[in-house]
């Protein structure tokens, strides 16, 4: 697989020969060939492995780090998630062969779902990935779900645009757009009303609830035979369905693919939507980039806040045209 980003991702010779070991264990055959993955945005050590009896697997593992580096690993809530949601989230999460902790490495091993297959978003595959998507959302929606899972993620988005325009920060985020920051702060100023309004009704989001992947975005999935393939699962929570799928609707279109309000139509072809819920993660999933946006890069993760501008673009063009809002020009002088 070609390189991509600039992530420094080891090679598999920079794997512990005791590691290999008893990954090649738990797979029930030596690795033969290990083919490193790039893509995402940490520098996790991932491969596609194949193995001796023909058969193949995925490995990914956290390792210990440089100090002073941004990176936070996530494997041990991850392999949980696989563990205890497996009814839950199967065919679309790929099968979990194990994982195991030694010497500073967390190693999960799993399905090898394939090589990256999106982007570019066309129409046919964006339908395609909302229309599986609404179906994994269905399976859980109003279901009873495990306890151990977290259920107020959502509504920490719900309290960034009060938070930014409170300290002041919302300067910042204007000023991303450079020449036109003075312009980008008078968009903001007749924005905000509505963007409390919208954001403070996630506060208020009532069931029913469905299993939230809560990171739906190109990198995290593959596009196979019409069904949507989803991994890195970490952040598995309970919340509305609508968060997860605007999430995911700004995402596409930041990469180039139809606008979040044909993917959102396309998701609604099989399962309906709360209009009201759709509208408060949109203005908290905005917020969110508002905030981020403008941040100093974080050592080790070096693309995060590009494509954080990126969304935060995606995110401003659909709040301006789904609220009624003035065009926003100056998102012309933001970079991403």
């Amino acid at each position: 697989m070609s390189r991509r980003g600039t992530e420094a991702k080891p090679p598999w010779s920079a794997v512990p020969n005791d590691i290999k070991e008893r990954a090649a264990k738990i797979l029930g055959a030596p690795v033969v060939r290990a083919e490193r993955v790039y893509g995402g945005y940490a520098p996790s050590a991932t491969f596609r492995l194949r193995l001796a009896n023909g058969k193949r697997a995925f490995f990914k593992s956290s390792y210990p780090l440089p100090k002073g580096s941004g990176t936070q690993w996530y494997m041990s809530q991850e392999a949980r998630n696989y563990r205890t949601l497996e009814r839950f989230i199967r065919p679309w999460a790929p099968r979990f062969f194990g994982s195991f902790e030694h010497d500073g490495w967390h190693v999960l091993l799993l399905e090898d779902v394939g090589p990256r297959s999106v982007p570019p978003w066309s129409p046919a595959k964006a339908r395609r990935a909302a229309h599986s998507y609404a179906r994994f959302h269905s399976r859980t929606n109003g279901k009873r779900l495990p306890r151990s899972l977290r259920r107020t993620l959502f509504i920490d988005h719900s309290r960034f645009w009060r938070t930014l325009s409170k300290t002041g920060e919302l300067d910042k985020t204007a000023a991303l757009a450079g020449r036109r920051g003075d312009e980008a702060r008078e968009w903001l100023d007749v924005a905000l009303p509505v963007f409390f309004a919208h954001e403070r009704a996630l506060e208020r989001a009532r069931p029913p609830f469905a299993l939230l992947h809560f990171d739906t975005r190109s990198d995290n999935v593959r596009l196979h035979n019409g069904r949507l393939r989803i991994f890195d699962w970490p952040f598995a929570c309970v919340g509305p369905a609508e968060f997860d799928v605007v999430a995911f609707c700004q995402s596409v279109a930041a990469e180039r693919g139809p606008s979040g309000e044909r993917v959102l139509a396309w998701y609604e072809e099989i399962v309906p939507l709360r209009s009201a819920i759709v509208d408060a993660s949109l203005a908290g999933i905005t917020g969110y980039f508002a905030d981020r946006s403008w941040r100093p890069p974080i050592v080790g993760l070096p693309r995060v806040r590009d494509w954080q501008r990126a969304q935060l673009k995606e995110c401003i063009r659909w709040s301006a045209r789904r609220f009624d809002l003035p065009e926003p020009r100056w998102l012309a002088t933001l970079p991403s």
